[in-house]
């Protein structure tokens, strides 16, 4: 059975559309940037609501509840790796000069059997919907445009 992973996409509007991306953290992506980003998201059981997954795993990645706002389903992806992600779109603006993320172990450098603590996203950023084009995941980009059509 695949992965399933469900994320919020906060999105805000003035003169653009942007929207609230997360940076994952740890060494592996350290150095990568474009299509590196994602939704703020994190995986959930298949007997559990995708919206109160999506929730929970967008508080532990920034450390801030979702905001209030009207909610948009943008539905799944399947990305290569064979994870089903489940977007829903939220229209709010927040502060994420607070934004702290939860931890996860790993053993670093690889082989050394030195576990090190790495934050799950090192950073979070408001994206103009054409940087946020080149900053997300490939597989993560058609939220993007169901966005746009829907909001």
């Amino acid at each position: 059975m695949a992965k399933l992973s469900a994320g919020v996409l906060l999105y805000r509007v003035a003169d653009e559309v942007e929207v609230l991306l997360a940076h994952p953290g740890g060494p592996f992506w350290a150095r990568k940037d474009d299509g590196a980003w994602s939704v703020p998201k994190g995986e959930y059981d298949a007997d559990e609501d995708p919206w109160v997954a999506a929730q929970r795993e967008f508080a532990e990645e920034l450390g801030l509840a979702v905001p209030d706002g009207d909610r948009l389903d943008l539905g799944e992806v399947k990305q290569a790796g064979g994870k089903v992600v489940t977007v829903f779109a939220v229209r709010a603006d927040l502060d994420i000069a607070e934004a702290r993320s939860n931890t996860f172990e790993l053993e670093w450098p690889r082989g050394s059997g030195r576990m090190r603590e790495f934050p799950e996203v090192d950073r979070v950023a408001w994206l103009p919907i054409e940087a946020a084009r080149v900053k997300l995941l490939k597989g993560q980009r058609p939220f993007l445009d169901r966005l746009l059509d829907r909001r």
